[in-house]
């Protein structure tokens, strides 16, 4: 395996779209959030209403040059730590071994699939000449391991099973993939991506990004497809999106639709190479690197009447990785396979670059064995909200063991600039340590550290103008 081609797929926000060298998506995002929410500020990154599974026309047409190394979020959906550290992550592979598949995230996930196919066989062919060179070795002709962050694994999973993928792969890897959707996407697509606690700004950005996210395919196709994506109050039993009695405020049935038959496509395809597998199983490996140490939203509450959206209820929570449910980053048409499922307490944006799965990704690829539990005892969690207003104070958390003798701090700084402000936490009556930040319009990190033993978190905090 260590042989073999690796193929790196990033999630939502992973790549950097460009049009004449210019970065579209963070000029656009860095302009809606530092003045009042306006559809003009993301105009350049809208797609064509309907757009589908084609690729756009010219004018709304961006190049995905390259992976992104800055941290990013999309308000009220998801964040990414950035890329810069993954080729050190899969253990550095030699040159020409290693293809990075930048790609404009903004696009169908089954469009995204059939590049993927094609620049994969391009790939592959390349690797197969040249590998002599590094591998004379070798037991077998090299193959392709494939890893993928986040909606990248939708994107590969579809390659393997629906374009003819598994035929060349030797092993896939999803971090943190949202196999059965995240509740997320169906608050953004409704326009409440943004608890109302903002007021009348958090209301103006609820209704520019649900405009924006109305146009891209790959938000449709991250709704949630399980049985229990609805909770009505009032009533015992959830219900799943495609349930006519409870629609979902303001969510289209044709985006409903298209993401259930988007999942129905793999699975179809998946259990009829099931019927003709040896034995069943697949023809490479599976493993599922998946979080549970964060609070995350796994479903959408109704009003009693199905009117109207509601944002708390315990109900709503359940242990992930922030983003996506524990359930969802499961991939369960593996698992007749015994696929590795290895847990952590790592956020979804930092997924693919944590240096504790960095050792299970370069051990997958020696071929060596990969199992465990990999958050220890110590480790901490940041508690923080993914957004917040401008100019006002948030809270933020750290949970861990014995952190009076560690010294929990917090650091903060503003995305793509180098100054930085440390904060200290202080216990409050709960015998929890806490802060209170602020900062002005724009993407933020905030990272909690502690000593004795060394540990931190972080965490991207989209501050809005109000």
């Amino acid at each position: 395996m260590e042989h073999d081609l690796v193929v790196f797929v990033p999630g939502f926000l992973g790549s950097r779209l460009t049009r004449d060298g210019r970065d579209v998506w963070a000029e656009c995002s860095d302009a809606l959030l530092r003045s009042r929410p306006s559809a003009r500020a993301l105009a350049d990154v809208a797609l064509p209403p309907g757009l589908g599974d084609e690729p756009p026309e010219d004018r709304f047409r961006l190049t995905a040059d390259a992976l992104t190394t800055e941290p990013d979020s999309m308000p009220g959906l998801l964040s990414c730590m950035g890329y810069s550290g993954i080729r050190a992550a899969l253990g550095d592979p030699v040159d020409g071994q290693y293809v990075p598949f930048a790609h404009d995230w903004r696009l169908s996930h089954r469009f995204l699939a059939e590049e993927l196919r094609a620049r994969v066989q391009r790939e592959l062919d390349r690797w197969s000449e040249q590998v002599d060179a590094y591998y004379p070795d070798r037991p077998d002709d090299p193959k392709v391991l494939l890893v993928c962050h986040s909606t990248g694994g939708l994107i590969g999973r579809h390659y393997l099973e629906c374009l003819g993928g598994r035929t060349t792969a030797r092993a896939l890897v999803t971090l943190g993939t949202p196999h059965q959707g995240v509740a997320r996407a169906a608050r953004l697509l409704a326009g409440h991506a943004v608890a109302d606690g903002g007021g009348p700004a958090a209301s103006a950005l609820n209704a520019v990004l649900r405009e924006l996210a109305l146009t891209l395919p790959s938000v449709g196709q991250l709704l949630p497809v399980v049985d229990d994506a609805v909770r009505v109050a009032g009533r015992s039993r959830p219900r799943a999106l495609t349930d006519r009695r409870y629609p979902v405020p303001g969510l289209p049935a044709g985006l409903v639709e298209d993401a259930f038959a988007f999942h129905r496509e793999f699975s179809q395809a998946r259990e009829a190479h099931r019927r003709t597998d040896a034995g069943g199983r697949l023809p490479y490996e599976v493993y599922c690197m998946a979080s549970t140490a964060r609070p995350t939203v796994r479903g959408i509450g109704l009003s009693a009447d199905g009117l109207h959206l509601e944002d708390g209820g315990d109900g709503l929570l359940g242990p992930g990785d922030g983003t996506v449910p524990r359930e969802s980053a499961v991939p369960e048409w593996t698992l007749p396979d015994r696929v590795e499922v290895l847990w952590t307490g790592v956020p979804h944006g930092a997924m693919a670059t944590a240096t504790a799965l960095g050792e299970r990704l370069a051990a997958i690829r020696k071929g060596l064995p990969v199992t465990g539990m990999l958050a220890g005892h110590d480790h901490i969690t940041l508690h923080a909200p993914s957004e917040a207003v401008a100019g006002r104070p948030f809270v933020a958390q750290v949970l861990g063991v014995n952190l009076h003798a560690r010294r929990p701090r917090a650091v903060m700084r503003r995305v793509g600039a180098r100054t930085r402000e440390e904060i200290a936490f202080a216990p409050d009556p709960a015998g929890r340590f806490r802060a209170e930040l602020r900062g002005g319009p724009g993407r933020w990190v905030v990272e909690a550290v502690v000593e004795q033993p060394n540990g931190a978190d972080h965490k991207v905090v989209t501050l809005y103008s109000a």
